[in-house]
């Protein structure tokens, strides 16, 4: 029976994505593993394998098609013996959830009455049931519970065959219905309709410039975020002159390894022990309950053309300097190439901003959730500072601004950790010990 090809789920957020490229053509034959396409998400573009073997019956998707919602039939792949003829009308979406899930075409002729849609994946223990769109609607019009069936399919599906063989069992008795649901929250305002800006501009030039998903996402996300995590604010300076010190100290002795230390690397150091010295700040809103982790994973944002990603450094709080740096260069290398695996620019718990390097004495920083804080790291200036005899003198100081999810981190533990940071940054020799 032909398979139907679904647009992945390349990461648990993904929603859409676009075809970018397709690395087979009608006719090919492909097998397990093989690159079928390439697949723009908003944050990288990606390869996509084929899961099962056969022929490439048909096409259903053009490469550079934008806006494909995950599940949406993309191609069709024929197995020994299958020709196009067998194809037979193919829908534009499948409920299935995998990458690459088979599927039955309905039975040829009889009656003329519209087909029943088959219904929902159902979902056991949390885990969800795989099943063709056919056994599901055989199984639906059986009184069939798709939970206590064994599917001979590929990957454990239930096919066609394994319903019409299942002796027909009444399912499980239903939860009593739940309470109506509250309405639906009013949409967040987002600020004037594009028709209304239209018309407030329509008398200017000016160019439109198409969003693309990264810039859709980025805005949906940070709107939300603003909106609805609880933010307040703490702010210190920062003396970095004995940080400078050591890290020129530090450089000098690792030419020979070609390792070259920035200050960005001390504050992800400085910031990972942080969150080791306040273990209650190292957590994670979830809804109705906090996260609370017993490792330091540090997202740090890296800009890149349209956009940006927040690369994760795991384990940040028992890396080496001179690790963090090497692993940093390669995350951000990557991230302006788009070629980040979901699983490194996911998690973490704390993030950090540098525009210092661009000239930005201070700055707020919006929280990414899940995170529940990020530091937004000003540049280094020469000020006029008090020295430790009372002596006015000039020091390199740095601002920085800690964002905090309320609902996670108090006013007083989030300036314990704030506290940490700083003393981590004006006392770089005790990062090493």
């Amino acid at each position: 029976m032909p398979t139907e090809i679904l647009m992945p789920a390349l990461s648990p957020t993904m929603e859409e994505g676009t075809l970018a490229k397709w690395h087979v053509k009608e006719g090919d034959t492909v097998s397990s593993g093989d690159i079928m396409a390439e697949i723009e998400t908003d944050k990288a573009t990606m390869e996509f394998e084929a899961v099962d073997e056969g022929v490439v019956g048909k096409i259903i998707i053009a490469e550079g098609t934008e806006g494909v919602k995950v599940n949406t039939v993309i191609a069709v792949l024929l197995e020994d013996g299958e020709s196009a003829a067998d194809i037979g009308a193919t829908p534009a979406a499948a409920p299935a959830a995998t990458p690459a899930a088979g599927a039955e075409a309905a039975p040829a002729g009889g009656s003329d009455k519209p087909a029943t849609p088959a219904p929902a994946a159902p979902v056991k223990d949390g885990n969800r049931i795989f099943a063709t769109p056919l056994a599901r609607r055989i199984a639906a019009d059986k009184g069939l519970d798709l939970a206590a069936i064994t599917g001979s399919g590929p990957h454990g599906r239930i096919v066609k065959a394994d319903v019409e063989n299942a002796t027909a069992a009444p399912k499980a008795a239903a939860a009593p219905a739940a309470k109506a649901a509250a309405p639906a929250a009013a949409t967040m305002a987002t600020g004037p309709s594009t028709d209304v800006v239209l018309k407030t501009y329509a008398d200017r030039p000016f160019e439109e410039v198409k969003l693309d998903g990264m810039r859709k996402t980025i805005a949906a996300r940070l709107t939300e975020a603003k909106q609805s995590v609880p933010h307040f604010y703490l702010r210190r300076d920062i003396q970095l002159d004995a940080l400078l010190k050591f890290r020129s100290q530090l450089n000098k002795q690792l030419e020979g390894r070609g390792v070259k230390l920035s200050v960005n690397d001390f504050i992800i150091k400085a910031c990972a022990i942080a969150l080791q010295q306040v273990p209650e700040a190292n957590a994670v809103w979830a809804g109705d309950r906090t996260l609370k982790f017993t490792k330091s994973d540090v997202a740090v944002a890296v800009a890149i053309e349209g956009g940006l990603f927040t690369p994760v450094l795991q384990d940040a709080d028992s890396k080496s300097l001179s690790a963090l740096s090497e692993q940093m260069k390669d995350l951000a290398t990557r991230a302006r190439d788009r070629k980040l695996a979901p699983h490194e620019y996911q998690g973490g718990s704390f993030a950090i901003s540098n525009l210092g390097m661009f000239g930005i004495d201070n700055f707020d920083a919006i929280i990414n959730p899940p995170h529940s804080a990020i530091l937004a790291v000003g540049a280094g200036v020469k000020k006029p500072i008090v020295g430790a005899d009372g002596e006015l003198t000039v020091g390199t100081v740095m601002s920085c601004t800690l964002s905090v999810d309320h609902r996670v981190i108090d006013g007083v533990l989030g300036a314990n950790l704030l506290n940490a940071i700083k003393d981590n940054l004006e006392n770089p020799m005790t990062m090493l010990a």
